[in-house]
């Protein structure tokens, strides 16, 4: 299908083109052709389209990339509220993933899809089980992700290539890497330092580095985290999936709040992607990511929501807004995290940490990936400056329409892709499954 978005306004750092987003008051045509943008201007192409969205008032913008989430833990969503992440995993959460199956993660992760895209998110980076179903859930979507089946093992004699979780991750790579137009991408994920061996760690990264596999972790979330690692093995976190050969990959390290400097060197100099999650790590009590020093050092930060269990929203525009306003106040300093890096973090630098290099700007060339926003909303009006009214004003509400790849997912309060009613209906069946 061939679209014209007539009238938008665009915002100078996501996008390219004949003085792009350069003019106060200017406004843009936008061609979508397939899959791609094919056109940005201040003038129209020529040709015929299928449809024509006028957007005047309105702020056409990449959609955002979600790099770390639980998607199948929407099913969790307020069950263990107000308590620190050890005992959140291992009273609460634990306990009730063993009850799980492929059907509670289908569902869980389609109801997940429907918050992602009603907000303007089209991709999420998600580390869980049963991802098999979660890829269901995503190509029935429309969305994109880069899936990760979890990987943990406490035992230094557990052989890696007889272990489930890699097999199943294995089995994953092998079925999803690449489907859908490659909306799907297959990464691996260990868990967390204190979740896996040295030994294991290693052989998961051979693998990966063999075939050119991404990596996902957690990555120094807590204080408690640090401490024993460098008392178990005299190094942080950091330090421990450096000596394990994991940062030879391309990888991105979720929270990172409990860093060194040493840390932040490292984490720079072997270009590990940071997936900054301020709702999460302040609802769990677990800190604050230095944002300022990691950007100093020329780090590639994005935004990502964690699970629903421990944020409770999946809502990049939710994270925007608080990273800008937390470490603003952190550092008492009004000029720390800007409108515009914000949404640098939560689209650019979310797509390229997913190894979705033709994504997160609008374009010629780059995928068809965009949102659209109402900029005279009465929570926004009068927007002097569309950047500011993005990250310090919109939320969800304010979406207009959602695209991924070309296909519009949601359009003026419908969504396209999903029968949410149907998932809401399978959602609230499994949680009393396992809830009682």
């Amino acid at each position: 299908m061939k679209i014209l978005f007539r009238n938008a306004v665009l915002l100078p750092q996501c996008n390219s083109g004949p003085g792009a987003g350069s003019a106060a008051g200017a406004r843009f045509y936008v061609v979508v052709d397939g899959r791609f943008f094919t056109h940005v201007g201040q003038e129209p192409s020529g040709g015929t389209y299928d449809r024509i969205v006028d957007c005047r008032g309105r702020l056409l913008m990449p959609a955002f990339y979600n790099t770390h989430c639980h998607a199948a833990m929407t099913l969790f969503r307020g069950y263990a509220d107000d308590l620190p992440l050890s005992r959140w995993l291992g009273e609460k959460i634990l306990p009730a993933e063993e009850r799980l199956d492929h059907e509670c993660v289908y569902w869980a992760s389609l109801l997940a899809a429907a918050e992602m895209i009603r907000g303007g998110i089209v991709s999420f980076s998600d580390m869980y089980m049963y991802e098999e179903a979660t890829a269901r859930a995503v190509l029935e979507s429309g969305m994109k992700a880069n899936l990760s089946r979890g990987l943990a093992s406490f035992d230094e004699n557990t052989d890696p290539r007889a272990d489930r979780r890699f097999c199943e991750a294995v089995a994953l790579y092998r079925e999803y890497n690449g489907a859908g137009g490659s909306r799907v991408l297959v990464d691996m994920a260990l868990h967390a330092e204190y979740t896996n061996t040295q030994r294991y760690c290693r052989h998961v990264a051979e693998y990966c580095r063999e075939r050119g596999i991404r990596m996902q972790i957690h990555l120094s979330e807590t204080r408690e985290e640090h401490e024993r690692c460098v008392g178990k093995y005299g190094v942080t976190p950091a330090g421990f999936f450096e000596s394990a050969g994991v940062f030879d990959l391309p990888v991105t390290a979720a929270h990172c709040v409990w860093l060194t400097d040493k840390d932040i060197e490292l984490l720079a100099e072997r270009r590990v992607f940071v997936s900054h999650n301020p709702t999460s790590n302040l609802k769990l009590g677990s800190g604050i990511m230095p944002y300022e020093k990691l950007k100093a050092r020329g780090i590639k930060i994005s935004l990502g929501t964690d699970g629903a269990a421990s944020n409770n929203n999946l809502s990049i525009l939710n994270e925007m807004r608080l990273a800008a306003l937390l470490h603003k106040g952190v550092l008492c300093d009004a000029a720390a995290a800007p409108s515009h890096e914000m949404i640098e973090c939560a689209t650019i630098n979310g797509a390229v940490a997913q190894g979705r290099e033709d994504c997160g700007r609008i374009a010629p060339g780059y995928r068809a990936d965009a949102v659209l926003l109402d900029l005279e909303d009465v929570n926004i009006l009068p927007a002097a400056d569309p950047a500011s009214a993005l990250v310090y004003s919109a939320d969800r509400a304010n979406v207009v329409l959602t695209m991924c790849d070309g296909g519009i997912l949601f359009e003026a309060g419908e969504y396209k892709s999903i029968d949410v009613e149907r998932v809401k209906y399978n959602v609230r069946r499994a949680a009393s499954a396992i809830f009682g």
